[in-house]
């Protein structure tokens, strides 16, 4: 069995950050190491308080899952702070960890920010360049790619600009587009051939968690030797069914049943 890594956020929900990583590698048959970023009061209603903790101590998560683990992928959510960004970035090098996927997590679902400007800033001039790719959602991408998304056009020049920051490949969700109406559709760009997965939109309101299932779900099968345009497409897929039977819980956004036959 495979091992994946994720460098992210708590969140006391359940539904998001590494503890959604950790349930989608588990479905997908991975193994699943964790290195956590900080450490979040936060549910579907938002985020009340946060402790980022310091980077050495998220350094030393990560040389112990590489030390003691086959990591055959690795992915970044929610980073909190410019320096746990920098050592991130540092120790994908030092330690060679293989397949990175970076979800540019940069404010929660309620619009809470979780990474600075100088974060911002480092992760776009430091990680991007490291990962074999990108996930970010209508708004992040609009973030990183320095411009406003308002169609599909726009989402596909996004991604074409967020390329030449160095990634690998760009997949930009479609989940908050809203173009059309009564699709999803995904943008796979690898500097060459430009993909666009297409899946029924799902009707019953906000989504807790999404983005962090479906980076996890590519990364999950990037370790399992996928190549990355079926990762994506797999993790659409994934992702929709987990809605789809999520169950009925909580008084906030819809949850996600991650354990799903992936």
């Amino acid at each position: 069995m495979n091992a994946a890594l994720t460098i992210a956020g708590s969140d006391s929900s359940g539904g998001a950050g590494i503890q959604a990583d950790l349930k989608t590698f588990a479905a997908h048959g991975v193994h699943g190491v964790c290195a956590v970023t900080a450490v979040t009061a936060q549910n579907a209603w938002g985020l009340r308080a946060g402790h980022v903790l310091p980077a050495e101590v998220v350094v030393a998560q990560i040389e112990a899952g590489m030390g003691d683990f086959p990591v055959a992928a690795a992915k970044t959510g929610m980073l909190g702070s410019a320096a746990i960004v920098e050592v991130v970035a540092a120790s994908i090098d030092r330690l060679r960890i293989p397949r990175l996927v970076v979800d540019p997590v940069l404010k929660s679902g309620r619009g809470d920010r979780l990474l600075d400007d100088d974060g911002i800033a480092l992760l776009k001039d430091t990680l991007l360049s490291r990962a074999c790719a990108v996930t970010p959602n209508r708004m992040e991408a609009e973030r990183l790619a320095d411009t406003s998304i308002r169609s599909l056009a726009d989402a596909r020049e996004a991604a074409r600009r967020i390329h030449d920051l160095g990634p690998g490949a760009v997949v930009i969700t479609g989940g908050h587009l809203g173009e059309p109406a009564d699709e999803v559709i995904d943008i796979v760009y690898d500097g060459h051939d430009l993909t666009e997965h297409r899946q029924p939109r799902l009707s019953g309101g906000r989504i807790h968690g999404a983005g962090c299932t479906f980076a996890a779900a590519i990364t999950a099968a990037l370790a399992l030797d996928q190549p990355l345009v079926e990762a994506a497409r797999a993790a659409q897929r994934y992702v929709a069914s987990a809605i789809r039977h999520g169950p009925d819980l909580g008084r906030g956004s819809r949850q996600l049943l991650h354990f799903l036959r992936a």
